[in-house]
């Protein structure tokens, strides 16, 4: 094990999460973790300045900083603490993200457009990070866009617990859905984890940001649907997935997604749709609206993320967190523990 402790530093984009992680560390593992003091602002003009006020030669540093939006400034954010203490000749430098930004742009969908989750990988590799810890990427391929190791921790295993727990184990009437085709094998995952089974919502667009129709297949008659995504931005596509699905006959629709990005009018359309609860993570600090909506509801990551940075800071394995019953001690206190026994 390494003589000294992990180092945790954070940008601006999620202070909240990177406190609770820190926290976390140190309540649980037995080491003083707190994170680094430093400050990081911005001149009259917008630039960016970091400065880091604690020795940090030969450390081994952990940056908490999701790209979410402002994705530019908080994208270069973690790129000038990166330079910041590659420059102050810390050991090793990973980058906690997570929520990769620029992740819906991985590949080509028409003709001389750009590859930007691939340009802010290459940026990221260029600044001096040695490693990313993310969660639930939009496209599983972008761990391929770094030529350094990636770390995708999922949110399927929280929201099982979650599930557990909100409806006392009782999973008879219960099905996942998946909102699109592209989506399944997220949504077949979670549906495996609870034993329940699977429905899709078939979507067709006829430009972006708009969907011409909806097909739900499968008999969804009489269930309580849970429809999975891994973000929800102006929540049009999860709204009306919902209304599709009572029409077709479901009892009540409930939503989990990891990343709540919720721009524009989404936490309007979540509080007048018909759906009972959106579950989202702490991978984006939820906004003020968000956090008053009544039917939004927040489960933290940060016991997750705490024990992958210790996990990666002793070498040993980080796929271990995606059972169950690793996840089960990591979150004690969180859920009642009698929840456990099915």
């Amino acid at each position: 094990m390494p003589a000294q402790d992990p180092k945790l530093i954070s940008g601006n984009a999620n202070r909240s999460l990177a406190t609770a992680i820190s926290r976390r560390m140190s309540m649980h593992r037995g080491m003083q973790v707190g994170l680094v003091d430093a400050r990081v602002e911005r001149f009259n003009d917008g630039e960016i300045f970091v400065e880091v006020y604690e020795n940090v030669r030969g450390e081994d540093m952990f940056i908490i900083q999701p790209t979410s939006k402002p994705a530019n400034d908080n994208l270069m954010e973690l790129l000038i603490i990166t330079d910041a203490l590659r420059r102050s000749s810390a050991a090793r430098i990973t980058a906690v993200v997570p929520y990769f930004g620029y992740a819906r742009q991985d590949r080509r969908t028409k003709a001389r457009t750009p590859i930007s989750s691939k340009l802010a990988a290459n940026m990221m590799v260029a600044a001096g990070i040695e490693r990313v810890l993310t969660m639930d990427l939009h496209a599983a391929q972008i761990q391929g866009f770094f030529d350094i190791p990636v770390d995708n921790l999922y949110a399927s295993p929280i929201f099982a617990l979650d599930i557990l727990h909100q409806f006392n184990g009782d999973m008879a009437d219960v099905m996942v859905v998946s909102p699109d085709v592209g989506g399944v094998a997220r949504a077949r995952e979670l549906a495996t984890r609870i034993g329940v089974p699977l429905a899709i919502v078939d979507k067709r667009r006829e430009k972006a940001g708009e969907v011409a129709g909806m097909t739900v297949i499968g008999d969804v008659s009489g269930q309580k649907c849970l429809i999975v995504d891994d973000m929800c931005d102006t929540a049009g596509t999860l709204c009306k997935a919902a209304d599709v699905l009572m029409e077709a006959g479901a009892t009540e629709v409930h939503a989990y997604t990891t990343h709540g990005v919720l721009s524009g009018p989404a936490v309007e359309r979540i509080t007048g749709s018909v759906l009972k609860s959106l579950v989202i993570t702490d991978t984006i600090e939820a906004s003020a609206a968000a956090k008053a909506c009544p039917n939004i509801r927040v489960v933290p990551t940060a016991p997750m993320f705490a024990q992958a940075i210790v996990n990666i800071w002793n070498g040993t394995s980080v796929s271990s967190l995606f059972d169950t019953a690793t996840l089960i001690p990591i979150y004690e206190g969180l859920y009642p523990k009698g929840m456990w026994g099915r």
